[in-house]
């Protein structure tokens, strides 16, 4: 069995008015990630880490912010095209690991709702998602509730095709 992993990272800024997407859902707070597409940070770090594994094109190469067509687009539905790619590339994710960095809506309230979702876009189950949200305690660039940073790991594994 071959295995391989892959790390994604993604950052945006939090803006009042922007509805605040993280993980596939939406979560209720005053301001949410700026973005060409609906912004969800956690899901592009994801669609990263699991084209990066799988030794795919990045999300920006395949859905380009110069692009209209993704304009405010689900990144939802762009992280179900990036697995289908790699499913197609004869890979399939373990397990996942991601980590939510911010001041601004707090993560834990959401995490079970975020791992079912993440779970059902890469075809796990949610006990195979790990979401983790911690806090920056008032240092850096994101302090004071600025913005979202994400990493996220993946284990993926060869898949056999499908007949």
């Amino acid at each position: 069995m071959s295995q391989r992993v892959g790390l994604g990272f993604d950052v945006h800024r939090l803006v009042p008015g922007r509805r605040c997407v993280l993980g596939g859902i939406e979560l209720p707070h005053d301001s949410g990630p700026l973005g060409h597409s609906d912004g969800d940070a956690v899901l592009h770090a994801v669609a990263d880490a699991v084209l990066g594994a799988a030794g795919l094109d990045d999300l920006g190469t395949l859905f380009s912010d110069r692009d209209a067509r993704w304009k405010d687009a689900d990144s939802a539905a762009l992280l179900a095209e990036c697995v289908a790619r790699v499913h197609a590339a004869g890979w399939r994710v373990v397990n996942l690991d991601i980590v939510i960095a911010t001041e601004g809506p707090r993560i834990a309230p959401h995490r079970a709702a975020m791992r079912a979702r993440i779970g059902e876009l890469v075809r796990v189950a949610p006990d195979a998602v790990n979401v983790k949200g911690k806090t920056l305690e008032g240092l850096g660039a994101l302090a004071g509730g600025a913005g979202v940073a994400v990493q996220a790991i993946v284990l993926l594994e060869s898949a056999p095709p499908r007949a």
